[in-house]
């Protein structure tokens, strides 16, 4: 899965520049033959506008957030996008500045204010941002665009506009949620976000929103915490963007990368500091895994630890003969990898951009394994009795349970990130094949296939062609697990061709099946999902 291409030409800068959104959807270019029964909506989500009048946004994370939707039907394509009106666009766009402070940028008060009004400007409190540019899920019959704060948007899946903002603090105990809840078949969404546990200390939620109501009610009003898990340091939390969950668990791994909240808290209203200048990493205190049972929720107290690592995203997580199997893209190290996605870095020269991964923590897919049945006097020994896997638990003499993993894919700075499965079918269950978007020194340049069992791998890529996540779609009435195929979008900057397509892959084998090219180019997205 290691990329053998080399981006000289800087193609991937387009990926970072401001777009228009569009009146009406325009007309893909079809080469090659659409399955008959890919009928649906691909939407995705990412940052559509780099700047605000004069004043640039600095983190790959703050750009305003575009929606995008390639229409499939009947072997034609259309593609569609708009920007989602939320409190930060509509006042960035009135005002021509930066209003809201963002993940890297911040905002500071208008300089035409007078000096008085400034100052107070500064004291009025935290404004939190609603700049939904991460993902898209549906609740209910609803479909909402996020980020990680406790803000989300409704939006017509149809024709993109947007509907209404949603605090969640209206209806659950959390400070913010992740842009990764899991999905179950009936529709019941759970999720995972910090919160203010016993003695004004931090803890974690996970929540519940229920499925389609018969009465026709909205499901977030009856929105419920199921069980609270406990931090490791009482005014640190650890950065959350994704948990996993089995089918009678959910995992939630508490990394190194820590939001310090007292600095938050203190700083945010009179320096300008913005979300990236409030988190630390503290490597001596490792990474710790947790779990809690689903029905009913109860934390289970056992003590799971390991070396430090970053993650963002879990692949998967199952159950086997009494222990838990969890497969993530971890990032080795204590260092936060967001310190390298600023804009000025990705936008550099491909050398430059190459030095600077180089500096960065490296990229492993591993498998950690953890036991359920669990005793003191088994100190010293490795608890894991699977025979497919290398990855060890061992207790310790002060009760915690070491892990080590076993390695399924590592290539220096050759990362399988945003990770897909066939999640209907095998999300918390036993499972061979996990899609992802190989990342070449932080620029995305291939499709990946990984066999979790056997680890082979499969790879398309193209010169200069810089696709997104892949997103899995079954075939219907299939039997074998990767039998379906791959959506992604693609953009190619080059001379004489149309700069931007949908990618339709093999699931199989990752073969082209078809593209359907626009005129356009389209700037980074990060995650989505397949309405059909």
């Amino acid at each position: 899965m290691v990329s053998r291409i080399e981006h000289p030409a800087g193609g991937y800068k387009k990926l970072f520049e401001t777009c228009e959104e569009l009146n009406e959807p325009i007309s893909a270019v079809v080469v090659g033959v659409i399955p008959a029964w890919l009928s649906g909506s691909l939407l995705r989500l990412g940052p559509g506008m780099f700047e605000v009048g004069a004043e640039p946004f600095y983190h790959l994370f703050d750009g305003q957030a575009l929606m995008h939707k390639f229409d499939l039907k009947n072997g034609h394509v259309t593609y569609h996008r708009k920007f989602i009106k939320t409190d930060a666009y509509v006042r960035a766009m009135t005002e021509k500045r930066v209003v809201i402070t963002e993940f890297g940028t911040a905002a500071y008060p208008d300089p035409c204010k007078n000096i008085f009004s400034r100052f107070f400007t500064y004291f009025k409190g935290i404004e939190v941002t609603d700049n939904c540019l991460v993902n898209v899920y549906p609740v209910g019959e609803d479909f909402y665009a996020c980020t990680e704060t406790n803000y989300i948007t409704k939006v017509d899946p149809d024709t993109l506009e947007t509907v209404k903002r949603v605090d969640l603090c209206d209806y659950l105990s959390i400070n913010g949620v992740t842009a990764h809840p899991h999905i179950e078949s009936d529709g019941t969404v759970y999720n995972i976000g910090n919160c203010f546990g016993k003695n004004m200390s931090l803890a974690y939620n996970i929540v519940k929103i229920p499925s389609t109501q018969k009465d026709k009610s909205d499901p977030i009003a009856k929105s419920e915490v199921l069980v609270q898990l406990p931090s490791s340091e009482r005014f640190k939390p650890s950065y959350v963007h994704s948990f996993g969950m089995t089918e009678n668990y959910f995992v939630f791994v508490e990394t190194p990368v820590k939001i310090n909240l007292l600095k938050f808290l203190t700083a945010w209203s009179i320096w300008g500091t913005n979300y990236m200048d409030c988190f630390q990493s503290n490597e001596t205190i490792g990474t710790w895994f947790h779990l809690a049972t689903k029905d009913p929720a109860v934390y289970i107290e056992h003590k799971f630890r390991t070396s430090a690592f970053n993650l963002f995203h879990h692949i998967n997580s199952y159950e086997d003969d009494g222990f838990i199997v969890v497969d993530l893209c971890t990032w080795k190290g204590h260092e936060f990898v967001y310190n390298y996605l600023y804009l000025a870095n990705l936008r550099e020269n491909w050398e430059e951009v190459k030095a600077a991964a180089m500096r960065a923590p490296q990229p492993e897919v591993r498998r950690y394994v953890l036991p359920m049945d669990v005793h003191r006097e088994a100190q010293g020994k490795n608890l894991i009795s699977l025979q497919y896997t290398t990855a060890t638990a061992v207790m310790r003499s002060d009760g915690t349970i070491w892990l080590e993993p076993e390695v399924l894919f590592s290539g220096p700075r050759q990362a399988f990130e945003f990770p897909q499965i066939n999640y209907s079918k095998f999300s918390g269950k036993n499972y061979s094949y996990a899609y992802g978007l190989g990342l070449n020194h932080f620029i995305p340049d291939r499709i990946c296939k990984l066999n979790v069992k056997t680890k082979e791998t499969w790879v398309w890529q193209e010169q200069d062609s810089y696709p997104s996540e892949p997103i899995f779609v079954q075939t219907p009435n299939s039997v074998e697990e990767d039998d379906g195929v791959l959506l992604s979008i693609v953009v190619n900057p080059g001379a004489d061709q149309r700069p931007g397509f949908l990618l339709i892959l093999n699931a199989r084998d990752l073969t082209e099946v078809a593209r359907a090219e626009v005129e356009v180019i389209i700037p980074v997205t990060f995650h989505g999902m397949y309405k059909p």
